[in-house]
């Protein structure tokens, strides 16, 4: 009876265990087990040429549940095929769609390596599939698809170079490689680096993609205006959206003096608003003539906390000089002042810059006082001249110049002043004390 049920036990768990090995291993599971176990020890011993017809039976007969492993050892031995046979291009390449479909099954059914899987096919496409661009960027957008910002970095730029290609080609258009181009800076943007190295292969990715796409001329200004501007129109306060139209147009030669650059950069500035988008502002706004809403996106920018002190005196200097040139001098002499009280690099430039203004300002009053403010621009000539020696040619040049305005001794006697006396100056909302200086 004890020998019996034993018998019995032991039916029952070798029925159990067919019935589980059918179903992992498929229906002739007893086959599938046999080749997975010939082609895998040939494989560990690298004899990949007994391992193949092995691999293939296994690859045949089995299901691809059958064991995960099955399918990543595919990969190598096709990678081994095809570098065995390289020349004979029509069995390379049913090698390559072999391998591209192995890929392809093994983030179907194991959902958990997906990624990776993905990942490797877009790799194998670079290496082995040459001279079919379509092929490439109908796999590339695949892989693009379903991996996400999870996508290997260098597979968006691949994606994008082949979409050039398409374009200039006449396959795709133009709304199509910049919607691409987009796609994989916002996919780039997402990536979370693991280390400042990868940090650094990221960076220097995105920055292949921009040149390769700003060099194509896809992106003409027509086109992005055309692309953006029903976009913007129909999501004025979509920050992804209006970040892209900026991002897009400012990197395009001579596209930012257009109204949709404007409200575009005007309505990030609102949305997400810093010192970056402040002061792109200023530029705009410059470059179009308003200075007064030059002048106030820039003290905006030279507010914001994360612009430190050396950045703040760079935008004080600019704004001097911008200011300068629009005839506000009161502005720029006060912006000049700023950026040496911010950082004394600044000193010279801003001094001959503040010397220039004094120069150039033309003040009311009788002689002496006309002629008071060249006094004033002698002055910071020489503070520039000492604060920086490069300066001294020019700033020696326009005490030359300035200095045959001088009065004559005998007529500044006539306003009861004499060479040396302390004089001050306040003209066109500017005041400094300075030093009576006459000609003979």
């Amino acid at each position: 009876m004890k020998k019996l049920l034993l018998s019995l036990l032991a039916v029952f768990m070798i029925g159990g265990t067919a019935a589980f090995a059918q179903g992992k291993y498929g229906p002739d599971s007893a086959e599938c087990i046999k080749y997975l176990s010939y082609y895998k020890e040939y494989f560990k011993q690298k004899s990949y040429d007994l391992a193949l017809p092995n691999w293939r039976q296994a690859y045949k007969i089995c299901p691809p549940t059958a064991n995960q492993t099955m399918l990543i050892d595919g990969t190598s031995l096709m990678r081994y095929l095809i570098g065995k046979n390289s020349k004979n291009t029509i069995y390379k390449d049913a090698l390559v769609d072999t391998l591209l479909t192995i890929h392809e099954t093994r983030a179907q059914y194991y959902p958990k390596y997906a990624v990776t899987a993905m990942n490797n096919m877009g790799l194998d496409m670079i290496n082995y599939v040459k001279n079919d661009p379509q092929r490439l960027y109908e796999g590339f957008k695949k892989v693009i698809e379903a991996n996400q910002e999870n996508t290997k970095p260098q597979i968006f730029l691949f994606n994008i170079n082949t979409a050039v290609e398409l374009y200039q080609s006449g396959v795709l258009d133009a709304e199509t490689v910049m919607e691409d181009y987009e796609e994989a800076l916002s996919m780039l943007s997402k990536m979370q680096p693991k280390n400042d190295v990868e940090k650094q292969q990221n960076d220097k990715i995105k920055t292949d993609i921009e040149s390769l796409f700003i060099a194509s001329k896809i992106a003409s200004c027509d086109n992005l205006i055309a692309l953006f501007s029903p976009r913007f129109e129909a999501n004025p306060n979509d920050l992804e959206t209006v970040s892209t139209i900026v991002m897009m147009m400012g990197s395009t030669e001579g596209c930012t003096d257009n109204e949709l650059f404007l409200n575009a950069i005007t309505k990030m500035h609102e949305l997400d608003p810093s010192y970056n988008t402040a002061y792109f502002l200023y530029k705009l706004y410059n470059s179009r003539g308003d200075i007064d809403s030059a002048i106030k996106y820039m003290e905006e920018a030279i507010a914001y906390p994360e612009s430190d002190s050396l950045q703040d005196a760079a935008y004080y200097y600019e704004l001097a000089a911008a200011c300068y040139k629009a005839g506000r001098n009161s502005k720029a002499f006060e912006a000049a002042l700023d950026a040496i009280d911010l950082d004394s690099s600044y000193a010279g430039k801003s001094y001959l810059l503040i010397g220039t203004i004094w120069g150039s300002q033309v003040c009311p009053g009788n002689e002496i006082e006309k002629r008071a403010p060249y006094w004033v621009a002698v002055d910071y000539l020489v503070k520039a001249r000492n604060a920086d020696p490069t300066l001294a040619e020019e700033a020696n040049r326009l005490i030359s110049q300035y200095s045959t305005y001088f009065p004559q001794t005998a007529e500044a006697f006539m306003y009861n002043i004499t060479n040396g006396d302390s004089y001050t100056v306040s003209c066109g909302g500017m005041r400094a004390l300075t030093t009576v200086r006459t000609q003979d």
